[in-house]
């Protein structure tokens, strides 16, 4: 039972970043032409690399559908696949709809919620997705750590840099922005402050499923 909670757990993560991605990045309009499909594409392809190897990485009811029908995903896991898939696409769609705010002005144009929410979940992403394909000897030895680790920080900037947050995703980088005064510095420190914690998060959740 808790092989199986680790899949589905593992699902839930990679269509919340999937959906997050497509319904933040598709929120900054038609004008910027290729970012939306393009952060879209990648984050599939980097949930993909991070959780490909422990659920199968569907974050999809219809692929889920096709893997049971193929015989790679047992029919008892079918249900809860789609529970959680469906459930992370819907935490997806409400943190948009709620917090996602266009900024008006230069300094600290976000909220402390919006800071928190987009550099909590862009900084989980990537310690998340580092921790799956740099640490784990389930991947031990792959060639796509890097393409998957810096594709997790486009995806992030196009997704709630500039919605949300800074887009930091790093502490460094939020010191770097407060001492060029592209933030204040009570955005930097909630930045900071956000980044440690997701990334101790993101730690927790990958010593739970990736269970070695």
């Amino acid at each position: 039972m808790k092989d199986n909670f680790r899949k589905y757990l593992v699902e839930f993560i990679g269509t919340f970043f999937l959906v997050f991605t497509v319904a933040s990045a598709v929120l900054l309009g038609g004008e910027h032409g290729v970012i939306a499909p393009l952060s879209i594409g990648f984050a599939l392809m980097i949930m993909v690399y991070a959780g490909g190897h422990i659920s199968g990485g569907h974050y999809n009811p219809a692929v889920s559908f096709a893997a049971a029908i193929r015989g790679a995903l047992a029919w008892g896991q079918l249900i809860p696949y789609w529970i959680f898939q469906v459930a992370g696409a819907a935490c997806a769609a409400l943190l948009v709809a709620n917090y996602a705010v266009l900024p008006e002005a230069a300094g600290c144009p976000f909220s402390c919620v919006q800071l928190v929410i987009g550099e909590f979940l862009f900084t989980f992403a990537l310690c998340y997705v580092v921790l799956q394909v740099a640490t784990s000897k389930k991947t031990e030895g792959n060639s796509y750590y890097g393409l998957a680790i810096g594709s997790t920080v486009l995806v992030g900037a196009f997704a709630v840099g500039g919605i949300f947050c800074l887009g930091a995703f790093n502490p460094a980088v939020a010191v770097g922005l407060g001492m060029i005064k592209s933030v204040c510095w009570v955005g930097a420190g909630i930045t900071i402050a956000t980044n440690l914690v997701a990334g101790a998060v993101a730690a927790l959740v990958y010593k739970f499923v990736d269970a070695e």
